[in-house]
């Protein structure tokens, strides 16, 4: 978007657009007075909300005259913006592009400006004077109604799939070459942009640019962080059953890490964690014979349902993964896809992300000795994770598994740890 310094300027004297906005930066002592805290956060939310944009910092808005920036305060400024989009906007505005360039100014002599260039955003963003969008060259409050149906464009509730949404900071580039081609099969001659769109791993943008999906930069990227940066695995062991003062007071926590990677990573390193920090007892009737406390075939299938099935609209929450002595804890974000209930869970199946689920059936099975023999690919038949969950373990641990939904908010699971009347390592 305006990615030359010729085509900035000739879109800086023609005029501001839907997408450009122009602000002189005003100065008292080494604190930015203008524009205020309150006025970028609403200009780069509006942005934000609508088709993305850029905001020029430097240039006087309705003369159109390029007065610039100082060039030792350029880091004063850069640190502002930084404020603004972290404190001021709800949720954060990560996705920003900042750039100082250098440009003649009307006068001919060469100053310092600020370019920052606001994507789309996944989200619907909040500012100090509210929710915000563009409509021709400045920014508008959204009615009710209007703000009503963004919320549903940008959910999961909507037609198009929050996990079919394009990503439009992203590009076909983004994608690792080696994660999208291994779901090709010998009939798939398709060059790559046609391949990824049928795959639903890329969609046409509003700028008309082909560019990744969420579930495109989810199974495709070895950094889906860069674009939605709450989407990893968040693991802990903890020593004993219980998270209390006296268990933090004596080194709670056994082992930690955040996982990352493409959502198939995430799972296999995810389940390698529990396999390296649960206990093992052993029976001697007949030799020794380890025996886990967990099937970790339920394990994998709890992983998967957790990345295949939790809200990545939800921004700032996270697939969190707890592990006690006693049992296994998985938090996905979202409630309940669709009509399901708790109760109903094992008779019947929803799909938030229909395009995650899909890349998971196709997605080969990874070559883990923990992993069931046979398995051919990360998903199997749909419907059939849950019941595989309850049946396996409740017959490991003598205790069904329990799902429940908290505030509305998130899907926790509880798997119960096999009996401990054993010998321990």
């Amino acid at each position: 978007m305006l990615e030359s310094r010729q085509e900035l300027l000739h879109a800086i004297w023609r005029r501001e657009t839907s997408f450009l906005e122009l602000k002189e930066v005003r100065f008292s002592g080494s604190r930015v007075t203008g524009p205020t805290l309150d006025e970028l956060a609403d200009e780069l939310a509006a942005f934000a909300n609508s088709q993305g944009g850029v905001l020029v910092l430097g240039v006087e808005d309705k003369s159109r005259d390029i007065v610039g920036i100082p060039h030792d305060r350029l880091d004063d400024v850069a640190d502002f913006v930084r404020e603004v989009c972290n404190d001021s906007v709800t949720p954060p505005i990560e996705q920003l592009v900042l750039d100082r360039l250098s440009v003649p100014s009307g006068s001919g002599r060469t100053v310092s400006i600020v370019k920052l260039e606001v994507p789309r955003s996944l989200f619907v963003h909040r500012s100090p004077g509210g929710y915000w969008h563009r409509v021709g060259d400045s920014k508008r409050v959204m009615t009710p109604e209007f703000l009503a149906r963004l919320f549903q464009q940008r959910s999961q509730t909507r037609l198009i799939r929050f996990d079919e949404q394009p990503v439009v900071s992203a590009r076909l580039d983004d994608l690792s070459e080696h994660l999208w081609m291994r779901f090709r099969t010998l009939r798939s001659d398709d060059e790559q942009e046609t391949f990824l769109v049928k795959l639903g791993m890329a969609a046409r943008a509003g700028d008309g640019k082909v560019r990744p999906t969420v579930a495109g930069v989810l199974m495709g990227s070895e950094t889906p962080e860069r674009w939605l940066p709450n989407a990893y695995v968040q693991v802990v062991a903890y020593r004993g059953s219980s998270v209390t003062a006296d268990a933090v007071a004596a080194n709670y926590q056994l082992d930690a890490a955040d996982i990352t990677g493409s959502l198939d990573q995430q799972i296999i390193d995810a389940g390698r964690f529990v396999l390296k920090n649960m206990r093992r007892g052993a029976s001697k009737t007949v030799g020794r014979v380890d025996e886990p406390q967990f099937d970790m075939a339920d394990v994998f299938e709890a992983l998967v349902n957790a990345v295949a099935h939790r809200d990545y609209a939800m921004h700032g929450a996270k697939i969190r993964l707890r592990l006690f002595e006693d049992r296994l804890e998985l938090f996905s974000p979202g409630t309940l896809a669709n009509s399901l209930t708790v109760d109903s869970l094992r008779y019947r199946q929803t799909a938030r992300n229909e395009t995650i689920c899909s890349l998971q059936t196709r997605c080969p099975a990874p070559d883990e000795h923990w992993l069931t023999e046979g398995r051919a690919h990360f998903m199997e038949k749909r419907g059939e994770g849950v019941p595989i969950i309850l049946d396996n373990s409740t017959a490991l641990a003598g205790r069904e598994p329990e799902f429940r939904v908290l505030d509305d908010a998130e899907l926790m699971l509880t798997i119960h740890a096999a009996p401990t009347d054993r010998t321990d390592d």
